[in-house]
């Protein structure tokens, strides 16, 4: 199983070699300020994530950093220190997926502008 995505602009390629895991969608604050909206994201194993061209890394808080294209700012990539996992936003990647979203993360910290509706785990 593989996955291939790329930013807006073409300049970071990637491929994941291996399952996307525990798709997820983050209303927590950061994502929302980041994206506009909310962010969607499944997980692989760093060594399953093979990326050409170099994204820039943004040290979003203590816990994390957040990977994104240096040339359109494409938002790609969210990884906790120290984790071996890192989780792929789902709208970089090329249809199609497969993949459905298994919950929603973060949810008390959601905008009051929408509800959700899907019937989907919320944590």
């Amino acid at each position: 199983m593989s996955h291939q995505g790329r930013c807006n602009c073409g300049a970071i390629r990637f491929e994941v070699d291996g399952p996307l895991v525990e798709a997820s969608a983050c209303h927590c604050a950061q994502c929302r300020k980041q994206s506009g909206h909310v962010m969607a994201g499944a997980d692989c194993h760093e060594d399953a994530l093979h990326v050409e061209g170099t994204p820039r890394w943004y040290e979003a808080s203590p816990l994390a950093r957040r990977g994104f294209c240096p040339d359109c700012g494409c938002q790609l990539f969210w990884q906790a220190h120290g984790d071996s996992t890192i989780s792929v936003n789902l709208g970089a990647l090329d249809a199609p997926t497969g993949l459905r979203l298994e919950k929603h993360i973060y949810v008390a910290d959601k905008g009051d502008y929408y509800t959700i509706t899907d019937g989907l785990p919320q944590e």
